[in-house]
């Protein structure tokens, strides 16, 4: 396990939570909407497999697998069920687990995913992290110098949130050094691109919020919901003006409310 990463974070008090990150990050993105949550929920924050701090990924690697470990890890923790919110990769996580009864409420953060079926632009996306992960290997070398200035830490952050300043300078090293680290990028790629993500939508019986960035450069809205806004026309929609792809980032305390108050 890579020095400063862990596999999750528990804490607080109430009915259960679980907060599940997007591709190539770690727990701790929600690092700035803990405090707020944890007064209100006993809240498990995971690492997935393949990520810095993480288990490894299953072999064979198949689209069930990182659902799999995520499930056994609630077993772990004495959770039958429980809300779950997740964002990206966590965002598609949560669904899965909500169709296999695992969930009482899913918050959804611009979910992967939500591509129409004959999309391409999810190969754009899958090769912006190919890219993205090469040049952190080698930012990562002179990461506490970048995020020392504001324009550094604007220009580390820009991919995924629209505001930077509140965000501290140790927690993007953090960030840049787990997406730098991150052992799952090759093998969950090609799974995507085999297996894409599929879903049992009739199976989802718990409320359901899908909560997107109008400014997400990741997962550009309204395009890349496409799917889930025909799979789910009834779910709770939420547009965030002028967000990134990372809302418990970008806005966090906004986004702490929109955790709570649903379910």
């Amino acid at each position: 396990m890579p020095a400063g990463f862990t596999a999750l974070h528990r804490g607080g008090a109430g009915s259960p939570l679980v907060l599940l990150h997007g591709f190539t990050d770690t727990w701790r993105t929600w690092d700035l909407v803990l405090p707020a949550l944890e007064r209100e929920r006993d809240v498990l924050a995971l690492t997935l497999p393949g990520h810095a701090g993480g288990p490894p990924l299953p072999h064979p690697l198949t689209a069930a697998a990182v659902g799999d470990v995520v499930e056994a890890a609630l077993d772990d923790a004495g959770l039958a069920t429980a809300a779950i919110a997740g964002n990206s990769l966590g965002g598609y996580v949560a669904l899965e687990l909500a169709a296999r009864g695992r969930a009482t409420s899913v918050v959804a953060l611009a979910p992967a995913g939500g591509w129409a079926e004959g999309d391409a632009a999810f190969r754009q996306t899958l090769t912006y992290f190919t890219d993205m992960q090469g040049l952190l290997r080698t930012a990562v070398l002179h990461a506490e110098s970048i995020v020392s200035t504001p324009e550094g830490r604007r220009r580390a952050t820009a991919s995924f949130v629209e505001s930077s300043e509140h965000i501290p300078p140790e927690l993007i090293v953090h960030l840049m050094r787990g997406a730098a680290d991150c052992p799952g990028v090759g093998p969950m790629i090609e799974l995507a691109v085999r297996d894409g993500w599929p879903l049992e939508p009739a199976a989802i019986t718990c409320p359901v919020r899908f909560v997107w960035g109008t400014a997400d450069r990741i997962l550009e809205w309204p395009r890349a919901a496409a799917r889930y806004r025909a799979l789910f026309p009834q779910a709770d929609w939420v547009e965030l003006d002028g967000v990134g792809h990372s809302p418990q980032l970008d806005v966090p305390l906004e986004t702490a409310q929109l955790i709570l108050g649903h379910g």
